[in-house]
């Protein structure tokens, strides 16, 4: 099991950037597969960003792909995403996740952080 906490939030003019960060506490951060999701109010919780097990393999959604970058250390636990060119739209709720993958991929279950708040002003 994985416990997850997120940092970073907060209240930014769009244009600005911010770095998102994600502490794991548990065993065997290595395999894990990190990733970001934002929720933004009255809608669905949305894929952000997502890294590989080494960090050598990074995925974005489409709306943040150039502006935002994903990253870990593995030697510290940590997941981070910098963020950007910020617009008002990525104004939401940002969540890490946590999935743990077994020997060839096998995905085996997901754990979620509490999220952090993220607003970006016009």
């Amino acid at each position: 099991q994985v416990q997850l906490v997120e940092s970073g939030g907060g209240l930014v003019q769009a244009g600005g950037s911010l770095r998102l960060s994600c502490a794991a506490s548990g065993r065997t951060f290595t395999n894990y597969a990190m990733g970001w999701f934002r929720q933004a109010p009255g809608k669905e919780r949305e894929f952000v960003a997502a890294i590989g097990l080494s960090g050598s393999i990074t995925y974005y959604a489409d709306s943040v792909k150039g502006r935002f970058t994903i990253s870990r250390d593995n030697a510290k636990n940590t997941v981070s995403l910098q963020m950007n060119s910020l617009k008002p739209e990525d104004t939401a709720d940002y969540y890490c996740n946590a999935d743990l993958i077994v020997a060839g991929g096998l995905y085996i279950k997901g754990y979620w952080g509490q999220g952090t708040q993220v607003t970006v002003s016009s």
